[in-house]
């Protein structure tokens, strides 16, 4: 079979299923061609995406400025590795950091690596700044917390089919509730030893958990008194998806760590960052961390595109504008429904809760007929439904979306 022969859907899931891991269960939806807010499957069905590659493409498929930035780029130099200096990385460091205000940028190339960076980086501030004994320092984690799947990042999280069978377990981490300011403050009370706290400003892949209005402040307040870095996961929620450049934002907080990734690219390639100011990224030094495709030329200066676009666009602020009516609308339709229970969410990222228990299948049922229905979305659990769509959607696109959504909805009431 030549690589580029045109196979059905049929033929594309069983050599997937065949020759991959089985370590996704994917919507039964072959992809073929992406552009804006749709995309098309190889029978040439199109779709509204509510998903965003889980918030990737926030510019929108295919988007032709960052298509352009990578061609251009990968005709001259792909890759030099960190061995040597490259014409490109410069430019993003100073692009990046004058763009969320930061002294220095280590740019790696996924969100979880990023994760792994930002947590390495505490760590050796903790030692070498702050004066925690070697080996003692601790990370405060969030219960229901989604950082990634490396074997460090699955030893704090509580989900038993990302950790079953994966031990030993990395050590130094205490969990606490979210969005619980009190159990924040015993921890940091109770021990000297505690470097930083990791959180998310909305717990996406938990459900797209909102905290309480103040949490995010007042969080960064105690890590502020009690000399801990306070580490934003924006992977998801950064770069304009939940009507702010990061979420943060809505509570104008600062992290000490800011860990980027997915939509930093576009969906184009994959670019992930971690941001700090000189009295922490100092402590990394020649040796310590690295990657032999982080801060490639082309990341570089896709990165760069896809900034743009965020801001020539005026992304955030659709986002913002979108997401107000998306949650205004589906809860007229809520009013009525004893399908729906709730839906929350800021800007374009949003999630609904269906009346069921998270084992039911109901909400991939609902997905499957979202499906049919021309929009893709996919469960987070089993009774709840994320939706994510680009940020380049319109209000007209938009108000089809959710047409189609209380249309699907209906269906099962």
């Amino acid at each position: 079979m030549a690589v580029l022969d045109h196979i059905s859907s049929q033929e594309a899931m069983a050599l997937e299923n065949k020759y991959g891991a089985q370590n996704y269960h994917p919507l039964p939806v072959v992809l073929s061609r992406g552009e804006g807010v749709h995309v098309w499957d190889v029978e040439g069905k199109q779709y509204y995406d509510f998903l965003s590659a889980y918030s990737s493409v926030n510019q929108g498929h295919c988007h032709p400025k960052i298509v352009d930035a990578l061609i251009e780029q990968s005709k001259t130099l792909t890759l030099t590795s960190r061995a040597f200096y490259n014409d490109m990385l410069g430019k993003y460091e100073k692009y990046v950091t004058e763009y969320f205000g930061f002294d220095k940028v280590l740019p790696i190339n996924t969100g979880a690596e990023a994760v792994e960076t930002a947590l390495k980086v505490c760590r050796k501030w903790a030692y070498e700044v702050k004066g925690i004994d070697t080996n003692k320092a601790k990370i405060i984690v969030c219960e229901n917390n989604f950082h990634g799947r490396t074997t460090t990042i699955i030893s704090f999280s509580n989900d038993p089919v990302a950790r079953k069978n994966f031990g030993p377990y990395t050590q130094g981490f205490v969990k606490i509730e979210y969005d619980n300011l009190q159990a924040l403050e015993e921890v940091l009370e109770s021990s000297s030893d505690i470097a930083g706290f990791l959180v998310e400003p909305i717990q996406g892949e938990a459900g797209v958990y909102v905290p309480s209005e103040g949490y995010l402040a007042k969080a960064k307040a105690l890590c502020k008194k009690y000399n801990v870095l306070f580490i934003a996961d924006e992977v998801q929620t950064g770069i304009a998806r939940t009507g702010r450049m990061l979420a943060v934002d809505h509570e104008n907080v600062k992290p000490d760590i800011l860990v980027l990734g997915k939509a930093l690219s576009g969906g184009i390639y994959p670019v992930s960052a971690v941001l700090a100011n000189n009295e922490i990224m100092n402590v990394i030094r020649p040796g310590n961390h690295g990657s032999t495709y982080g801060g490639n030329p082309v990341a570089a200066a896709v990165a760069i595109a896809a900034l743009e676009v965020v801001k020539e666009e005026k992304l955030t602020e659709n986002a913002e504008y979108l997401g107000e009516i998306f949650r205004t609308e589906m809860n007229k339709y809520i009013e009525n429904s004893n399908m729906v229970s709730l839906v929350r969410g800021k800007g374009l990222l949003n999630a609904i809760v269906i009346n069921d228990d998270e084992d039911s299948d109901t909400a991939w049922n609902i997905c499957l007929k979202l499906r049919d229905n021309g929009l893709l979305a996919k469960p987070t659990h089993g009774n709840i439904i994320r939706f994510a769509p680009p940020l380049v959607m319109n209000k007209e696109q938009l108000l089809d979306c959710v047409s189609i959504i209380t249309k699907t909805l209906k269906e099962f009431e």
